[in-house]
Formats: C-alpha cells, structure tokens, sequence
C-alpha cells in the first residue's frame, strides 16, 4: 500500500506517525521507554498492531531524532532512512501550520528553534531549557514522581504565591507591560507557597524562557515579527494557552499551535518520502 512511516526517536519518548502517498495521516503515537531502541521497536510494533497494518504495507521507514543514532542498518528489513533532525522539525511545523515561512520551536527535552522557508531549514540555535528542566527540577522540589503528575499538580496551583509581577514592584503605570506580567520567576517564593505553587511555577518558568527565545530567535532574522510555530510534547502542558495569549499581548509575532503539534518532528521526517 505504500505507506510510509515517520518516526522521531527523542530522549524519553519516541512518536511515531503513518502517512499515505497522498500525504494523508493514517494516525499518531507515543511511546515512552528505557531506552531508545526499545522504545523505537515498541512503538513500531504497537503501532502496526493498533492500526491493523501488515508490515508488508510499509514502504519506507523515514527516522530522526537523538535516538536514531543508536539504529544501525535498516528496520526488519525495510528501507529505513535516516533524516536530519533540523530538517523534520522545520518541514513538519511548516506542513502542519500550512506556511511558507516560520520560526518553527521544537519544545522537547530541550528546545531548539529553526527558521523554515520553503525546504531551506537553518538550525538558529537551541537551549537546554525544556521538559527535561521541568521534570528534573519538579521531581526535585516537589512529591511529583514524574511529568504526568508533575502536571496535575500544577492545575491547582497560584502563580502569585511564586513569582513576582510587575504590578507588585511599581506603582507607575508601564506602556508595554500589564501589572500582570511577570517581573521574576519565583521572586515571591516564601514559607506559604505550596507544591501546586511551586509545579505551576515551574511549568511557567520553562514556558516563558521558551516562547521568549523564540521572539529571540525571530528578532535574528528578516521576518522578525513573523509567525512562530510551536512543536513538541510541551505544547500538551494545558499551560500554554495562558502563555501564548501572554506574549501575544506584548509582540507582533503571531503564536501558532497547529493540531498534532507534537508530532510535527516524526511528520516532517515521513513528509520526506511523500
């Protein structure tokens, strides 16, 4: 049948995503694991068996991400491409936003932000700031034992118990900044702020750090208040809809998250044999 499978083998997770030769998305998943090739064969084998798919039906395998490195040769003997991973980031968000042109900001373990334009794709930079900052530090400081509850700890928290905003440090009123805008993360930390404050501190620190060097990385180039796409498996954190209104509110540039933006790095990679 033709199909051609893309699969984004990260640091903690590997996402996985079937594509038609009309470019149609069959479906997307994602698996976690121990290690990167057991997470790759996992998510290959659940995968076809969630689908009903033969094995026959596949007929490239496109693979990116840190983990592809440890992949040698080709996948139960089909073709299997290895794929810049810069390259699918920057195809994948532009493909799912249906741009032209875009910062596109891949929110993982880390982050890392590419300037799209067509099917020219320059790695601008990256931060270690990401997902791995936010469960690292909320394992650390609060009883969250990993992401998923570090995130439902995080809905009942109050920003105001942990940082420090604007209108707290002055009366006078600042053109471009609103009272509410934050001054410092975690500057108003004290002895009443609980773990909720503290998890929803956290996620909106890593957040903010992230949209912000995205407004960075646009500013750096000739369309610097041009669109920035987000990607990656932050833009599940219920969180960022706050965070995009936020920063719409103080720049030009418009915030887009498109649907299956965390897949957009396995998609760019079967995009490459569509």
């Amino acid at each position: 049948m033709g199909i051609i499978l893309g699969i984004d083998v990260g640091g903690s997770t590997t996402k996985i995503v079937g594509m038609r030769p009309n470019r149609e998305l069959i479906s997307t998943m994602m698996v976690k694991a121990y290690d990167q090739l057991t997470s790759l064969y996992g998510a290959l084998g659940n995968y076809m068996d969630t689908n009903g798919l033969p094995l026959s039906d596949v007929e490239k395998i496109y693979i990116t991400g840190v983990g592809s490195s440890y992949l040698s040769g080709s996948i139960y003997g089909i073709p299997t491409i290895k794929v810049e991973e810069f390259s699918a980031i920057g195809k994948g968000g532009l493909w799912l936003s249906g741009l032209e042109q875009a910062i596109v900001v891949s929110m993982g373990t880390g982050t890392a932000f590419v300037k799209a334009k067509g099917n020219e794709f320059m790695h601008i930079g990256g931060s270690g700031v990401g997902g791995g900052t936010l469960v690292g530090l909320g394992c650390r400081l609060t009883s969250a034992d990993g992401f998923d509850s570090l995130c439902r700890l995080a809905e009942k928290g109050n920003l105001k118990n942990v940082d420090l905003t604007i209108g707290a440090i002055t009366k006078q009123s600042i053109s471009t900044l609103h009272s509410d805008i934050t001054a410092a993360n975690f500057a108003n930390l004290n002895s009443d702020s609980t773990e909720a404050d503290i998890a929803l501190g956290l996620v909106n620190m890593v957040l903010q750090t992230v949209f912000t060097l995205g407004v960075f990385a646009a500013r750096g180039t000739d369309t610097p208040d041009g669109p920035i796409v987000l990607t990656g498996s932050l833009t599940g954190l219920h969180q960022i809809d706050d965070t995009r209104e936020a920063f719409s509110a103080l720049y030009p540039n418009e915030f887009i998250l498109p649907p299956h933006a965390a897949f957009a790095t396995a998609i760019g990679a079967a995009l490459h044999g569509c």
